[in-house]
């Protein structure tokens, strides 16, 4: 029998409501009050799911393999059902599918959006379409990790030592990637900056780049990278993205 490993998806719950949060400080900072209440359903329904895993009790038996590929695989449905509250309750008046479209796109990197016009869309929604790439590209390293057992031998020592799944361990590869994995997003994030590109666009680009996504915060990337000089530092710094599945590594 099947059994979902949830307190897995709570850590990913919980960084769902810490950007949600970080969505409404951003929403009142620039009075961006359109959607501002889809925000809050995020965070609180998020929060909720991620306390009530977090705190069901878990049996002492010895997971398979199988049990690891359903949680991942729920894991793709329940998160960008989550993640699609904002689209769905926002001004736009998408459907559920097309909200739900728009998360899993993110979500899984593949970039399709359901958004014409990216201009008719207000800042704070673009910022949560480019923060459902970054959740997503962190979910794709964990489960990495989480998925170890799937691999041969030969292969496991090519990514990390780590073998078995107990607390301590998860907490360990959890703590590293997370750390590197925001690292590396905070230093996009400053090149950018320094190469004249303003901090909005910069932070979009960022969560875009570190997950290898496909949103752009515009319609046409030239609107934002006009210089050569801009255009040759995106490029190398396109390269984070392949290289991030070796953060495992480390």
């Amino acid at each position: 029998m099947l059994r979902l490993q949830i307190r897995y998806l709570s850590f990913f719950l919980g960084l769902i409501s810490i950007l949600s949060f970080f969505n409404i400080i951003y929403s009142y900072y620039l009075d961006l009050y359109l959607n501002l209440d889809t925000y809050y359903m995020s965070l609180i329904t998020s929060l909720i799911f991620a306390i009530f895993f977090y705190r069901i009790k878990i049996n002492p038996y010895k997971i398979n393999i199988y049990d690891k590929i359903f949680t991942v695989f729920f894991g793709y449905i329940l998160l960008p059902i989550i993640l699609s509250i904002p689209f769905y309750f926002s001004i736009y008046n998408l459907t559920f599918l097309n909200s739900f479209f728009e998360s899993i796109s993110g979500f899984t990197s593949t970039g399709f959006t359901i958004f014409e016009n990216i201009k008719h869309i207000d800042q704070s929604l673009i910022l949560w379409r480019s923060s459902i790439q970054w959740i997503g590209g962190l979910y794709f390293l964990f489960s990495i990790i989480f998925l170890i057992d799937i691999y041969d031998e030969s292969f496991k020592k090519t990514l990390t030592n780590f073998i078995s799944f107990d607390s301590s361990e998860i907490l360990k590869q959890a703590t590293k990637i997370l750390f590197l994995y925001s690292g590396l997003t905070l230093l996009i994030f400053i090149i950018l900056n320094i190469f004249s590109i303003r901090s909005f666009d910069s932070l979009n680009l960022a969560f875009t780049i570190i997950s290898s996504g496909g949103f752009l915060p515009v319609n046409d990337l030239s609107n934002i990278i006009k210089e050569n000089s801009q255009i040759i530092i995106l490029s190398l710094l396109m390269l984070l993205s392949f290289f991030s599945i070796f953060l495992v590594t480390i």
